[in-house]
């Protein structure tokens, strides 16, 4: 049984033992950039060091001037929680099938996430699916820390479960969906799922033995 009580921790970039810069956190930054923008998931915390812009809002006060041409626009319709969850998704998937380095095959977490987009999912099934999407970007490729390009990862989880830096992003991702289940966005049992094929199994360690591993 999953405690699903860690507390969040800022995720660290470690290295290879060939010296290859990997950031085991995943970009969650820039997920958490994107997310955080469309405010579906703002609750996670602020983006450690993102690699896309977070988009800026121009009013028509900025020009100065006194005019009132912008009270005459109409409003812009606010996004529904799915809207947002949909737009997240698409720059999330864009963004990684940029950085892909040529001929390396994109996760196969990132097809679900686009499927359950083009669908129109629901919000849950959208926030399950992109957290299954970080947790594989994260624990299976490499990002060269100076062109950004993601390649298939050379580090050994299991080899280097007592490097701080391993333990932290552990921790970091188990409490992404902690808090995914906190907002309503993600059910316990999916949740308890996404984390044990994800991150228990990628250890060899039993649920309890995980726990007891990250300090619970």
């Amino acid at each position: 049984k999953l405690s699903l009580q860690l507390s969040p921790a800022p995720a660290k970039s470690t290295k290879h033992p060939n010296g290859n810069n990997m950031k085991l956190s995943l970009q969650l930054s820039l997920v958490l950039a994107v997310v955080a923008e469309v405010g579906a998931f703002s609750f996670i915390g602020s983006p450690r060091h993102h690699h896309v812009p977070a988009p800026t809002a121009l009013h028509m006060s900025d020009f100065g001037g006194g005019s009132d041409f912008g009270s005459a626009m109409p409003e812009k319709p606010e996004q529904t929680l799915e809207e947002k969850l949909m737009e997240s998704a698409t720059t999330y998937i864009v963004t990684i099938e940029g950085q892909l380095a040529e001929g390396v095959k994109q996760p196969e977490s990132l097809e679900k996430l686009r499927k359950a987009r083009d669908e129109k999912a629901d919000a849950k099934t959208l926030a399950a699916r992109t957290y299954e999407l970080m947790i594989e970007q994260g624990m299976t490729y490499d990002q060269d820390p100076d062109t950004g390009a993601l390649t298939p990862t050379e580090w050994d989880i299991k080899d280097n479960l007592e490097t701080p830096e391993v333990k932290k992003e552990f921790a970091y991702l188990y409490q992404y969906g902690i808090n995914l289940i906190g907002r309503g966005l993600l059910d316990e049992a999916d949740a308890k799922a996404i984390v044990m094929e994800g991150l228990i199994e990628r250890t060899g360690k039993t649920p309890e033995e995980f726990d007891a591993w990250l300090g619970y």
